[in-house]
Parts: structure tokens; C-alpha cells; sequence
């Protein structure tokens, strides 16, 4: 693992069809409440199946990573409008996601943070992202980032990129929801600014911010 002790060499630039791989790795790695989720599940492609690449098969435009000129080692991915994703999801999405995952397989001996069957329903119900603030708060995020670029900022750059790309487009907040085991992220978006939705629970925070600052 190369360990960056500086920004220098690092840049966010948008998403690009040949970062898909880098992506499904990265999403992968930080898939169990940021820690490697690799070999969890039955599947290593179930992770990102569920919570990175449906993003960037419909809005590559709101993706965003971070490359140090060899590779990607962080990304964000996100919509504009979850509602739209949703139907997108149902129509295009979770037919194909039911093919590729049609049921839970053998256990792994490594017990995941979220049961496989519970990532195989939301993969197959995106109904489980709406929330009922949807109407103030229409965006929605994934982040992630491998553990050499965590500390540099670029997890503030990121965010700070996403809403203003999202407020050029007249989209006034966003949400995401935080596994409630990860307490690194939690802090992370409270530093950020980010507050809890009247919809978020002690099992499920969910948190809020508007896209100007």
C-alpha cells in the first residue's frame, strides 16, 4: 500500500467510464463499516452492486474521484434526484441485480456488518432508499476512501464538490444514510456540517445538508 503524507500528485476529477473497476474495488474495501469487506460475502461484487455502480450507470455526471495519476483511491458518487433513481432502479437496475444475485450464498466464516440477505433485499427493493424528506432533501451520496487518503481532506473536497454541482443545477439539499457502526463517519459528517433528519434513528442516521453553504 503506497501511504500519501501529502496532497501533492493528488487531484478530483470527474468519474470516467474505465474508473467502473477501480470504483467496485474501492467500495469493496471500505465495504464493512469502512473496513475491507473483501471475502465477507458470498459475492465480492455485492457490495458495490448495491451501494456504488448503480450510481454511476445513472448519474456518471455526479461521480466523482480521487486519482493520483496511477489510480483511483477514493470516490463519490451520488443522484440529484432519488425519486427518479428509485423508478430508474425498479425499471433498469434490480432485474438485472436479481440475476446476479438471485439469493444469499454459503456463508463465509467472516460475519459481515450487514447480513447478506439484508444487502440482497435492498439491492432488489430500492424502494428502501426514499425518505420521507425527499421533497427538501432530493440528493443523495455514497462516499468512499482507502485508508492512505483518509486524513488529507479530500473527503471535505469531495462533498464540497458534490454540492456545488448540485446547487448550479438548482438542487437545494442532500441526504445519505450512515451504517451506525461507523463511527468514524459520523463524525466525519458532523464536521461537515450535516445534521440528522427527523426520519433518522439510532439503527438508521440519516443526515441532511443544503447544497449552498
Amino acid at each position: 500500500m503506497v501511504k500519501h503524507d501529502g496532497t501533492d500528485g493528488l487531484t478530483i476529477r470527474p468519474y470516467r467510464p474505465e474508473d467502473r473497476d477501480e470504483v467496485a474495488d474501492i467500495c469493496l474495501r471500505t465495504g464493512a463499516a469502512g473496513a475491507d469487506a473483501t471475502g465477507m460475502y458470498s459475492d465480492d461484487t455485492l457490495v458495490p452492486d448495491v451501494t456504488a455502480l448503480p450510481y454511476v450507470e445513472f448519474a456518471p455526471d455526479l461521480a466523482f474521484v480521487v486519482d493520483d495519476g496511477k489510480r483511483v483511491l477514493g470516490y463519490l458518487v451520488g443522484v440529484a434526484d432519488n425519486d427518479a433513481f428509485i423508478e430508474w432502479s425498479k425499471r433498469v437496475w434490480a432485474p438485472v441485480f436479481a440475476e446476479r444475485h438471485p439469493e444469499p450464498g454459503p456463508p463465509t466464516g467472516r460475519a459481515p456488518a450487514i447480513p447478506e440477505e439484508l444487502l440482497i433485499w435492498v439491492g432488489l427493493n430500492p424502494e428502501a432508499t426514499r425518505i420521507p424528506e425527499a421533497d427538501d432533501y432530493p440528493a443523495q451520496l455514497h462516499i468512499n476512501l482507502l485508508p492512505e487518503l483518509q486524513g488529507l481532506g479530500f473527503g471535505r473536497k469531495l462533498v464540497d464538490t458534490f454540492r456545488a454541482e448540485l446547487a448550479k443545477r438548482g438542487v437545494p439539499a442532500l441526504y445519505l444514510a450512515v451504517d451506525a457502526t461507523n463511527k468514524g463517519a459520523l463524525a466525519f459528517y458532523a464536521r461537515l456540517g450535516f445534521h440528522e433528519l427527523p426520519s433518522s434513528s439510532p439503527e438508521h442516521p440519516l443526515f441532511g445538508i443544503a447544497t449552498a453553504p
